[in-house]
């Protein structure tokens, strides 16, 4: 994968991983709560922290329901 693909750029490669090695292992909700987390302190930061918690927060009231 080529750092000036504007399709899939690599946006942290100083990261040993790419957060998306990661968060396709997980649901969509949680694979955006580790996204934002990962790269809060080199984008959005507290923004991003907050997308996370939403995240988070849609995630808990699914597996709730599901009780």
């Amino acid at each position: 994968m080529k750092s000036d693909d504007p399709v899939n750029p690599r946006h942290y490669d100083h990261l040993p991983v790419q957060a998306i090695d990661i968060t396709e292992n997980f649901s969509f909700c949680l694979g955006n709560v580790i996204k934002y987390v990962w790269r809060h302190q080199y984008k959005n930061g507290l923004e991003d922290l907050k997308k996370a918690q939403w995240y988070l927060a849609r995630e808990i009231k699914r597996l709730e329901e599901q009780e």
